[in-house]
């Protein structure tokens, strides 16, 4: 008599900002999970991990998790309810995707019920931002300064302040780089590279990438053939634009 094993991959999200705050980080997570697997009886075959914030609906990361579930017949786990919370298309993606998916947190919870409850946080979460924005908004306009533009808060810290613009520069270009990384690298530029590699143009290139519903990463706009250049030029080097199109240094030249 054969024994069926349970095979879980694992998705975590983590915020770009103090993972481990509220016990939301990345530890947090695989430990809730790795304990889930162990009752079950279960083996971990892979787990993903995405470093956004939680209001972000592309998740290249989740997607390559669902292929994988898909591919070997495993259940999608999720550590916490509460990472989705404030994004129904999260879960939403998860019920139309029709594979099997948990949250340890809460084991064999009904999706449809995960479904109502997220959309629930969500718009509560909406109405907090709201409210909090408005009380801002009013406060200012009865003259009230607001965080360090408050009177009296750089006396005798300026040097602080300078000093925080000068740590802060290097530190923002390079968390802004590691997103850029992190948006690009996984999902889109190994696609880009296979169908270069396949003979498509740029401009096909950036209408098969529209087609899949990616955006580019700071202004969430389509792509175009300008993009995907820029793109090979920065993530698959100038070598290789040299040896796979020559019309690629053509394009190089009107930019």
């Amino acid at each position: 008599m054969s024994i069926i094993l349970k095979k879980y991959v694992a998705y975590y999200r983590v915020s770009t900002k103090k993972q481990g705050e509220s016990g939301l980080g990345l530890e947090a997570q695989q430990k809730a999970v790795r304990e889930l697997a162990a009752r079950d009886g279960a083996t971990i075959i892979a787990e993903y991990v995405e470093v956004e914030t939680g209001k972000r609906a592309d998740r290249p990361r989740l997607a390559e998790a669902l292929l994988h579930v898909r591919t070997t017949g495993a259940k999608l786990i999720i550590a916490k309810l509460d990472r989705l919370a404030r994004n129904v298309h999260f879960i939403s993606g998860l019920m139309e995707s029709g594979v099997p998916f948990d949250c340890a947190d809460r084991p064999g919870a009904d999706p449809f019920r995960l479904h109502i409850e997220a959309a629930i946080a969500e718009e509560e979460a909406r109405k907090i931002s709201e409210r909090t924005k408005v009380a801002l908004e009013r406060a200012a306009a009865r003259g009230v300064k607001l965080g360090s533009s408050r009177e009296g808060h750089w006396d005798g810290r300026e040097h602080l302040r300078q000093a925080g613009i000068t740590k802060a520069q290097p530190m923002g270009a390079a968390v802004n780089a590691q997103a850029a990384r992190d948006h690009y690298s996984d999902a889109i530029v190994p696609k880009m590279k296979r169908w270069r590699d396949e003979g498509k143009s740029l401009d096909e290139i950036a209408a098969l990438l529209n087609a899949d519903g990616f955006t580019t990463r700071r202004d969430r706009k389509p792509f175009t053939k300008g993009t995907v250049w820029r793109l090979i030029d920065r993530y698959l080097g100038a070598e290789f634009l040299r040896n796979k199109a020559q019309p690629v240094l053509a394009c190089a030249a009107s930019y």
